[in-house]
Formats: C-alpha cells, structure tokens, sequence
C-alpha cells in the first residue's frame, strides 16, 4: 500500500469515474485501475462494484476512506513542515555561530543580511572570540559551528573543514612612505611604530623571531587583541600591522593599504564543527552564507 493508491481511492470517492479520477491527478484511467486494483490486493477486499458504467463505493470503503484522509492529511502536514524547515520558517529556535572579534563590524552583518533574506524565521545567536574560545564553545556543543584560525590540532571531538587561506601582510597608512614598496621586509620596519596583536600566541612569537633573527629591535607602540582594532590605529596614522592578508582585506574601507610582508608565511582559516553532530538545515545554510560572505571579502578589487 502506497500515498498514491490512497490518493486515488480519495479522488475516486469524490469523482465517482476511473476518467474523472484521472483527469485530476493527471494519470491515465488504466493506471488509476490499475492502483485502485493494487489497493483492493493489499487490502484484500473489493472497494467498488460496477453499475452501468459506475463505481459504486461499497461500505467498507467508506469507512476506510476515513483513515485514508487521515494518513493523507499527516502527509500533507508532514509536506508543509519540511518546507517550513527547508525554508527556515520553523526548525531549531536558534542557530549559534561563532567567529573571530575581527569579523563583528562589517563581515558579520553582511553575512546576516545575505541569510535572513532567505531563513527570517531563524534566530541567531552570535559569539566573537579567540580562537581557542571558538574551539571550546564548539567542543561543548554551545554553539553549532564556528570560523577560526587553524593553528595545530583541534580537539578531538572537534572536526575542521578548510574554507580559506591568507598570508601575512603589513598594513599601513596610505600615504606612509612603506605604501610605495611592492613588499615589505623586516628590515624595512627599523624604527617604524608597531602595533602588534596576539602577544604569547604561536604566530606572534614565530614573528618576534623573525625581527631577532634579522638583528632589528621592535619599536611596539601599541599591544592588541583583534585585528580590527589594529587596522583602525594603522588608519589613524598610530604605527603599521603585520597581519594575515585574510583580515586586512576586511578593512580596506579604511585610508590604509597592505603589503606582503617578507618572510612570508601563510594562514589558514575554517570551519569547526563537532563531530557526529549534523547541522541542521538552518545551521548549514548559515554555514553557506558565511562562505559566500568569505569569497566576497576575498576577492580581488
């Protein structure tokens, strides 16, 4: 027994001809006998009897054609419920997403409003952090998945998909004397004004090495903690930045323009979600609209 077998014993109760049925849910009459045969096999009882032309419905139909609109109508409910999920208007009560402090002014609201075109029934909740914040709030199931640096091994029960690169850039003020050079090197930031960020972290020390290496004294004028906020002192004309090429192409808004900066190094950045824990569709088409914001942000102007 099959929806379609029950969908005719509907249509047939209503139009009372095998032509009639047919023309309205678009079969030809010999497959509508032919699941009207179907169904009365499965069931093992006549459902109609001929009378000069006529289906006659006998009693037993009409008392199984309740539970037939019953089963239709759940379906019909079920139908509506999975485009309400597909469509956002119903489904979890929120979607969580974590991302780097950096992506709060532009990234993330762009990202929003490219989502909610799409999902308005959606609630979502936003969490700017470290990365090993992001991590931790991911491993502890608190949010659904998050964007961060790949820096080493995640956690176990933590698993990465790769979604973007970037190289360390200096970024400086656009009429800075450094503007003029095609790429920047350790040696050309003797005496220049630093603001440096991530102080203990692995990729700071690795440049804290490079400026020992090279036998040139950091003249730090400022220590932060986002990139953003660096990039917004380099544009106030405070010091330049030494940053991945991934987030100074988020601030290109401001009067600053970057560099390559030499030794180079590369940087790569994910998506972090919990392993064994599937997204919902609400969370995966957020995920989406994260990696759509991401190519935007990236691309050459």
């Amino acid at each position: 027994m099959n929806i379609k077998q029950l969908e005719v014993l509907r249509t047939l109760l209503a139009t009372g001809s095998t032509i009639a049925t047919a023309k309205t849910m678009g079969l030809s009459q010999s497959g509508v006998s032919r699941l009207l045969q179907q169904l009365e096999a499965d069931l093992s009882m006549s459902l109609f009897v001929r009378d000069k032309g006529r289906l006659i419905p006998t009693p037993e139909a009409l008392l199984l054609a309740r539970d037939a609109e019953n089963i239709l109508l759940a379906v019909d409910r079920m139908s509506g419920h999975a485009e309400d999920l597909r469509s956002g208007a119903a489904g979890p009560e929120i979607v969580r997403i974590g991302l780097p402090s950096s992506m709060w002014e532009h990234f993330a609201p762009a990202m929003l409003a490219d989502y909610i075109s799409d999902f308005p029934g959606v609630r979502i909740e936003t969490f700017f952090e470290t990365t090993t914040a992001i991590n931790k709030l991911v491993e502890q199931r608190v949010i659904d998945f998050g964007f961060l640096r790949m820096e080493g091994e995640s956690g176990p029960g933590i698993e990465v998909e790769r979604v973007a690169t970037g190289e360390s850039v200096c970024v400086v003020p656009k009429d800075h004397a450094l503007a003029k050079l095609e790429e920047i090197t350790v040696r050309n930031l003797r005496d220049v004004p630093l603001i440096l960020i991530g102080r203990q972290r692995p990729n700071r020390m690795a440049l804290d090495q490079t400026f020992r290496r090279a036998g040139i004294k950091q003249i730090v004028k400022i220590e932060t903690h986002t990139n953003s906020s660096a990039c917004s002192y380099v544009a106030h004309g405070l010091g330049v930045t030494i940053i991945s090429s991934f987030y100074a192409n988020l601030y290109r808004h401001l009067p600053v323009v970057h560099r390559p900066f030499v030794p180079r190094a590369t940087q790569e950045f994910g998506l972090a979600r919990a392993v064994g824990t599937p997204l919902s569709i609400a969370a995966h088409a957020l995920s989406d609209a994260l990696k759509r914001q991401i190519k935007l942000s990236q691309k050459d102007i």
